[in-house]
């Protein structure tokens, strides 16, 4: 049986300078007098785990029956709910465009009546995306933007 790739990949945490938010918070309230028993030590969490190959795999399969598509990406994925940071569930979840991470933009997609993986604003291009900063390096589905930041007030 050949064993198709996983939708996700990790990404290196170990390299000098990666913060995760989290960690030595203990150490400056554990004397603390308001602290009572906390219980046990929580359960181990999952970092360093990059999406990207998922969104491809989703962008590449617009106009495809979505039970098909999504039980590919059900079946090679850690947990489903990264296929909804992308899809809609419902009409109000319904976006252009999502950003993933600080500079990473993707298609919104959503379901249509015909359970067929539609993009929600099927004319949007990385030619009409803005950056909102002049130092990071903006993409579009993978690709860099072709705009340059322009200040407020230009």
């Amino acid at each position: 049986m050949d064993r198709k790739k996983p939708l996700y990949r990790s990404v290196n945490t170990r390299t000098h300078g990666v913060r995760h938010g989290s960690g030595g918070e203990y150490r400056w309230s554990r004397r603390r007098e308001d602290r009572l028993q906390d219980g046990a030590m929580g359960g181990r969490q999952r970092r360093g785990l990059d999406y990207t190959p998922l969104f491809r795999f989703l962008l590449s399969r617009v106009g495809d029956d979505w039970d098909a598509v999504f039980a590919e990406a059900v079946g090679r994925l850690d947990k489903a709910e990264p296929i909804f940071w992308m899809v809609a569930r419902s009409e109000a979840e319904k976006k252009p465009f999502i950003l993933i991470g600080e500079h990473s933009y993707y298609s919104g997609l959503f379901v249509d009546d015909g359970n067929r993986l539609r993009l929600v604003d099927p004319d949007l291009r990385v030619e009409h995306m803005e950056p909102g900063c002049a130092c990071c390096t903006h993409t579009f589905n993978g690709a860099p933007f072709t705009r340059k930041y322009a200040p407020p007030g230009d």
